[in-house]
């Protein structure tokens, strides 16, 4: 059976309200406000990090930035959230099928648990990987390595699920199958020049996909 490794944001659910407008806030709070105009779908899958230096924020001013975005995000943001549609009876389905399911997101730890729980999705995680407040293991391939190790999981049983190239090239990185999905924030052509070995279009398709792959 599959270790099916989960991107939470874009993947699992849908952000983009919380997540961009806490960056707002932020960069308001930082006095460098963006237009509203300005396209910040991009900022669904990296890094706060890695968000705010394209931003264009100096590297000492970085932590104030992501002070000021939890300062909302905390609060609110958080839950500006959805789970996509049927996701929930695709997670239930890989359970059955007796695959074991974690999540590793790029996302704080101390934030992912409390959206899996408030969505009804922690039961179907075994463990859930997240990053640490301080930047820790938000790097994805750090990340999944932590996972490997820590769940004494063989990397050629394990295939990770995400929607951007983050997600693609730290798996490959190490050793992981890779599986795009195209209901998030990342295009085909952005997973496919990742590398991703598999693309599907609805999360009806997790289960005969990843069980075929398994098998």
């Amino acid at each position: 059976m599959a270790a099916i490794f989960l991107d939470l944001d874009g993947t699992l659910t849908d952000p983009h309200p919380g997540i961009t407008r806490s960056i707002r806030y932020a960069m308001e709070k930082m006095e460098q406000p963006l237009s509203e105009d300005e396209d910040l779908d991009w900022t669904i899958g990296p890094s706060l990090w890695e968000s705010f230096r394209q931003l264009g924020l100096a590297e000492e001013d970085l932590d104030h930035a992501i002070g000021y975005y939890r300062e909302r995000y905390t609060d609110v943001g958080l839950f500006e959230n959805r789970v996509y549609d049927g996701i929930p009876e695709a997670l239930e389905s890989l359970v059955a099928a007796k695959h074991s399911l974690y999540l590793a997101t790029a996302k704080p730890h101390a934030y992912a648990v409390k959206i899996t729980a408030h969505f009804g999705l922690t039961p179907f995680l075994k463990t859930e990987y997240g990053a640490e407040l301080n930047g820790t293991r938000s790097d994805k391939s750090e990340l999944l390595r932590y996972a490997l190790k820590s769940s004494d999981i063989d990397a050629s049983d394990a295939i990770m699920v995400g929607d951007r190239k983050h997600d693609m090239l730290a798996a490959s990185a190490n050793g992981i199958t890779t599986l795009g999905v195209l209901w998030g924030y990342g295009s085909k052509d952005e997973l496919q020049s990742a590398h991703a070995e598999y693309l599907i279009s609805s999360p009806q398709q997790l289960n005969p996909i990843i069980s075929d792959w398994a098998s």
